[in-house]
Protein backbone atom coordinates (compact mmCIF):
# COMPACT_ATOMS: atom_id res chain seq x y z
CA UNK A 1 0.00 0.00 0.00
CA UNK A 2 1.36 3.28 -1.31
CA UNK A 3 1.90 6.39 1.60
CA UNK A 4 -1.07 8.14 -0.58
CA UNK A 5 -3.20 5.21 0.28
CA UNK A 6 -2.58 5.01 3.98
CA UNK A 7 -2.89 8.97 3.93
CA UNK A 8 -6.46 8.66 2.58
CA UNK A 9 -7.30 5.63 4.35
CA UNK A 10 -6.18 7.07 7.90
CA UNK A 11 -7.98 10.32 7.05
CA UNK A 12 -10.99 8.14 6.53
CA UNK A 13 -10.80 6.69 9.48
CA UNK A 14 -10.39 9.84 11.62
CA UNK A 15 -13.45 11.55 9.77
CA UNK A 16 -15.34 8.14 11.22
CA UNK A 17 -14.07 8.62 14.59
CA UNK A 18 -14.96 12.33 14.63
CA UNK A 19 -18.48 11.60 13.55
CA UNK A 20 -18.60 8.61 16.46
CA UNK A 21 -17.60 11.04 19.07
CA UNK A 22 -19.86 13.53 17.76
CA UNK A 23 -22.77 11.32 18.21
CA UNK A 24 -21.83 10.41 21.55
CA UNK A 25 -21.74 13.93 23.06
CA UNK A 26 -24.88 14.65 21.52
CA UNK A 27 -26.63 11.76 23.38
CA UNK A 28 -24.86 12.37 26.53
CA UNK A 29 -25.65 16.10 26.53
CA UNK A 30 -29.64 15.11 26.14
CA UNK A 31 -29.33 12.57 28.71
CA UNK A 32 -27.26 14.72 30.97
CA UNK A 33 -29.74 17.80 30.41
CA UNK A 34 -32.59 15.64 30.91
CA UNK A 35 -31.85 13.75 34.18
CA UNK A 36 -28.75 15.53 35.72
CA UNK A 37 -25.38 14.52 36.30
CA UNK A 38 -25.41 12.25 39.14
CA UNK A 39 -28.73 10.51 37.21
CA UNK A 40 -26.93 9.36 34.29
CA UNK A 41 -24.59 6.54 33.95
CA UNK A 42 -21.94 5.43 31.39
CA UNK A 43 -24.79 2.62 31.01
CA UNK A 44 -27.33 4.79 30.04
CA UNK A 45 -25.20 6.56 27.39
CA UNK A 46 -24.43 2.96 26.01
CA UNK A 47 -27.57 2.01 26.27
CA UNK A 48 -29.13 5.01 23.90
CA UNK A 49 -26.58 4.46 21.65
CA UNK A 50 -27.08 0.75 21.45
CA UNK A 51 -23.03 0.12 22.01
CA UNK A 52 -21.22 -1.27 24.70
CA UNK A 53 -19.91 0.43 27.66
CA UNK A 54 -16.94 -0.35 27.17
CA UNK A 55 -16.82 1.28 23.26
CA UNK A 56 -16.86 4.12 25.59
CA UNK A 57 -13.77 4.10 26.29
CA UNK A 58 -12.15 4.45 23.08
CA UNK A 59 -13.03 8.24 23.19
CA UNK A 60 -13.67 9.05 26.76
CA UNK A 61 -11.82 8.18 30.37
CA UNK A 62 -14.50 8.24 31.91
CA UNK A 63 -18.40 9.85 32.56
CA UNK A 64 -17.00 13.59 33.83
CA UNK A 65 -14.82 13.49 30.98
CA UNK A 66 -17.78 12.99 28.98
CA UNK A 67 -19.81 15.57 30.98
CA UNK A 68 -17.21 18.19 30.21
CA UNK A 69 -17.49 17.31 26.16
CA UNK A 70 -21.15 17.70 26.16
CA UNK A 71 -21.20 20.73 28.19
CA UNK A 72 -18.32 22.42 25.76
CA UNK A 73 -20.03 21.48 22.79
CA UNK A 74 -23.53 22.40 23.29
CA UNK A 75 -22.98 25.52 24.99
CA UNK A 76 -19.79 26.83 22.30
CA UNK A 77 -22.06 25.96 19.77
CA UNK A 78 -25.03 27.48 21.13
CA UNK A 79 -23.67 30.44 21.65
CA UNK A 80 -21.63 30.75 18.26
CA UNK A 81 -24.81 30.26 16.57
CA UNK A 82 -26.19 33.31 18.21
CA UNK A 83 -23.19 35.40 18.12
CA UNK A 84 -22.79 34.88 14.09
CA UNK A 85 -26.44 35.35 13.38
CA UNK A 86 -26.14 38.97 15.44
CA UNK A 87 -23.67 39.94 13.21
CA UNK A 88 -24.43 38.91 10.01
CA UNK A 89 -28.46 40.73 10.88
CA UNK A 90 -26.77 44.16 11.89
CA UNK A 91 -28.73 47.04 12.50
CA UNK A 92 -30.50 48.79 15.79
CA UNK A 93 -30.81 46.92 18.43
CA UNK A 94 -34.28 46.10 18.11
CA UNK A 95 -34.08 44.19 15.56
CA UNK A 96 -31.18 42.71 16.63
CA UNK A 97 -32.94 41.90 20.09
CA UNK A 98 -35.88 40.26 18.29
CA UNK A 99 -34.11 38.10 15.68
CA UNK A 100 -31.63 37.33 18.91
CA UNK A 101 -35.03 36.31 20.94
CA UNK A 102 -36.27 34.00 18.22
CA UNK A 103 -33.71 32.14 17.35
CA UNK A 104 -32.80 31.43 21.01
CA UNK A 105 -36.27 30.43 21.13
CA UNK A 106 -35.82 28.28 18.09
CA UNK A 107 -32.73 26.54 19.68
CA UNK A 108 -34.47 25.98 23.13
CA UNK A 109 -37.76 24.22 22.03
CA UNK A 110 -36.88 22.68 18.40
CA UNK A 111 -33.23 21.47 18.56
CA UNK A 112 -31.69 21.36 21.83
CA UNK A 113 -34.55 21.01 24.44
CA UNK A 114 -32.94 19.27 27.06
CA UNK A 115 -30.10 21.24 26.52
CA UNK A 116 -31.10 24.29 28.82
CA UNK A 117 -30.82 21.73 31.90
CA UNK A 118 -27.09 21.48 31.68
CA UNK A 119 -26.82 24.88 32.14
CA UNK A 120 -30.01 25.71 34.97
CA UNK A 121 -29.47 23.69 37.65
CA UNK A 122 -25.59 22.70 37.63
CA UNK A 123 -25.45 22.48 41.62
CA UNK A 124 -24.89 18.36 41.41
CA UNK A 125 -22.37 18.81 39.25
CA UNK A 126 -18.36 18.08 39.74
CA UNK A 127 -16.98 21.90 40.60
CA UNK A 128 -14.32 21.91 37.80
CA UNK A 129 -17.73 21.31 35.51
CA UNK A 130 -19.55 24.17 37.27
CA UNK A 131 -17.09 26.63 36.29
CA UNK A 132 -17.05 25.28 32.73
CA UNK A 133 -21.42 25.55 33.22
CA UNK A 134 -20.76 29.61 34.75
CA UNK A 135 -18.94 30.11 32.20
CA UNK A 136 -20.70 29.73 29.04
CA UNK A 137 -23.69 30.78 30.67
CA UNK A 138 -21.90 34.27 31.02
CA UNK A 139 -20.71 34.04 27.62
CA UNK A 140 -24.15 33.34 26.35
CA UNK A 141 -26.02 35.69 28.60
CA UNK A 142 -23.89 38.55 27.38
CA UNK A 143 -25.07 38.44 23.98
CA UNK A 144 -28.46 40.03 25.49
CA UNK A 145 -26.78 42.23 27.40
CA UNK A 146 -24.96 44.08 25.34
CA UNK A 147 -27.20 44.76 23.02
CA UNK A 148 -30.27 46.03 25.69
CA UNK A 149 -27.54 48.14 27.54
CA UNK A 150 -26.68 49.53 23.95
CA UNK A 151 -30.45 50.32 23.17
CA UNK A 152 -30.96 52.09 26.49
CA UNK A 153 -27.60 53.58 25.78
CA UNK A 154 -28.95 55.34 22.71
CA UNK A 155 -32.50 55.97 23.87
CA UNK A 156 -33.89 53.58 21.94
CA UNK A 157 -35.30 50.90 24.68
CA UNK A 158 -36.85 52.24 28.07
CA UNK A 159 -36.79 49.98 30.68
CA UNK A 160 -37.47 50.16 34.30
CA UNK A 161 -34.60 48.22 35.15
CA UNK A 162 -32.07 46.35 32.90
CA UNK A 163 -30.55 43.33 35.36
CA UNK A 164 -34.79 42.87 35.90
CA UNK A 165 -35.72 42.91 32.48
CA UNK A 166 -32.85 40.77 31.16
CA UNK A 167 -34.10 38.26 34.52
CA UNK A 168 -37.48 37.90 32.35
CA UNK A 169 -36.39 37.55 29.02
CA UNK A 170 -34.27 34.42 30.28
CA UNK A 171 -37.05 33.27 32.22
CA UNK A 172 -40.02 33.64 29.70
CA UNK A 173 -37.56 32.02 26.69
CA UNK A 174 -36.15 29.44 29.37
CA UNK A 175 -39.81 28.16 30.49
CA UNK A 176 -40.70 27.95 26.01
CA UNK A 177 -39.47 24.58 26.33
CA UNK A 178 -42.15 23.34 28.44
CA UNK A 179 -45.17 25.56 27.21
CA UNK A 180 -44.18 24.95 23.10
CA UNK A 181 -43.47 21.21 23.53
CA UNK A 182 -44.56 18.99 20.69
CA UNK A 183 -44.86 22.15 18.48
CA UNK A 184 -43.57 22.23 15.27
CA UNK A 185 -43.36 23.92 11.78
CA UNK A 186 -45.84 26.79 11.64
CA UNK A 187 -47.52 26.27 14.49
CA UNK A 188 -43.94 26.85 16.32
CA UNK A 189 -43.06 29.32 14.67
CA UNK A 190 -46.22 31.59 14.89
CA UNK A 191 -45.46 30.61 18.99
CA UNK A 192 -42.19 32.04 18.94
CA UNK A 193 -43.18 34.89 17.52
CA UNK A 194 -45.57 35.70 19.18
CA UNK A 195 -43.40 35.47 22.48
CA UNK A 196 -40.40 37.61 21.20
CA UNK A 197 -42.56 40.34 20.49
CA UNK A 198 -44.14 40.06 23.98
CA UNK A 199 -40.75 40.35 25.20
CA UNK A 200 -39.41 42.93 22.90
CA UNK A 201 -42.41 45.19 24.69
CA UNK A 202 -39.86 45.03 28.06
CA UNK A 203 -37.89 47.22 26.72
CA UNK A 204 -40.61 49.23 25.20
CA UNK A 205 -40.85 47.90 21.49
CA UNK A 206 -44.48 48.17 20.65
CA UNK A 207 -45.44 45.51 17.53
CA UNK A 208 -46.77 46.87 14.76
CA UNK A 209 -50.33 45.92 13.70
Amino acid sequence: MSAATEGVRASRVQRKRDRRRQEIVAVAADLFGERGYDAVSLDDVAERLDVTKGSLYHYFSGKEELAGAAIEALGTTWTQRLAELVERVGGPPAARLRVLMREQLIVAVRDHPAGLGLFLVPDDWPASQRAVIKELRRRHDRLFRDIVEEGIATGEFVVVDADTTLHCMHAAMTQASVWYRGLRGARLHHAVDRLAATLMMLVGDRPVS
